[in-house]
């Protein structure tokens, strides 16, 4: 464990900010977690792993800023037709992928490419190209923040919704995860629901796509759409796809003709937050050193020196004008500190 004084941040957010913590801590197992909560039982606690889905709108964040460091991937159980892998909270979630894809067991290979560590993934309840990490989520082992005491959550416990969980609301900055455990296939099919990703494998002459083929193909389209941060800073999509009644819905169609909806349940559908957003005319739009990204209006990016506290009124704005257009509340997928 290393613990650090007036500590820069900026490495820790994919924003590219320079927030100072005022002490942090960088763990590497269970142990030296439980270690640093017990002795700092009184601090306010922020856990960053890659920073990949925060927004700091201050220069200075008043905690004790905990890095996760916890690495490890292993198969707990496995038979002919499902294993159990468990990943530390620590791992990059990519870098899961990459090791399930590999060794051909099936349930998160459309997740590719999605920034973070393993240990944001339930807390987020991530999802992309018709899957979810709920899909195949076994169960997660935590830290009580205010005991240290170790504590184990199911499925049902986690009460994961679009991109939403217990640890949203209930749990909110009350337990640390320390691990993953993921119900795989180990003789997988493909899912492709998304037309684009069918498409490309069309066009690549893929007839018939293992996980590989289609986790490849799902990082193609990304990259192709998606700033590297290490470039312009960005968190990825900063809104959530908006839920709205299947009668609102066919009321828009009235009026946009060209809007796309996808069923979220018997009686919602979930509308892209890119599409209200292009439609507002904000598709590569830029105040100052701020903007949407012009491949993907869902990305809002840092193109230069801009401060959290003006990204942070750009995604505002954005807010505003898609209400004032459409009467839809976006929501962000942003954590905003």
């Amino acid at each position: 464990m290393e613990i650090f004084k007036t500590y820069s941040l900026k490495p820790h957010n994919t924003f590219g900010l320079s927030p100072t913590a005022n002490t942090a801590a960088i763990i590497n197992s269970e142990q030296e977690l439980a270690e640093i909560l017990k002795t700092n039982i009184d601090k306010q606690i922020l856990v960053l792993g890659e920073g990949s889905n925060i927004l700091f709108t201050s220069l200075f964040v008043d905690a004790l800023v905990i890095i996760n460091r916890i690495a490890k991937i292993k198969v707990i159980e496995k038979n002919k037709n499902e294993v159990v892998v468990e990943a530390g909270s620590g791992v990059l979630w990519d870098d899961l992928v990459k090791y399930c894809v590999k060794n051909n067991f099936g349930g998160i290979e459309n997740l590719s490419l999605i920034p973070g560590t393993v240990g944001a993934a339930p807390i987020q309840n991530i999802g992309a190209y018709g899957q979810e990490l709920k899909d195949h989520f076994e169960s997660l082992t935590a830290v009580k923040i205010s005991s240290g005491k170790k504590i184990q959550l199911n499925k049902d416990e986690c009460k994961f919704g679009y991109r939403d969980s217990i640890f949203k609301k209930e749990l909110k900055s009350k337990v640390i995860v320390t691990s993953v455990k993921l119900k795989l296939k180990t003789n997988p099919k493909i899912n492709i629901v998304y037309g684009t990703v069918a498409k490309e494998l069309e066009t690549l002459g893929i007839l018939n796509p293992t996980i590989a083929d289609e986790s490849n193909v799902i990082r193609k389209i990304k990259s192709d759409k998606l700033p590297d941060p290490k470039i312009f800073g960005n968190a990825g999509s900063f809104f959530k796809n908006p839920v709205t009644t299947k009668d609102y819905y066919e009321s828009l169609k009235k009026d946009f003709s060209d809007i796309v909806g996808y069923p979220e349940n018997e009686n919602h559908i979930k509308i892209p937050a890119a599409y209200l957003i292009e439609k507002c005319n904000l598709k590569d739009f830029k105040v100052g050193n701020v903007g949407t990204y012009p491949a993907q209006p869902l990305v809002i990016v840092n193109y230069g020196n801009a401060t959290g506290k003006e990204i942070f009124e750009f995604s505002q704005m954005i807010k505003q004008k898609v209400f004032e257009k459409f009467q839809i509340q976006l929501e962000e997928e942003v954590n905003i500190i």
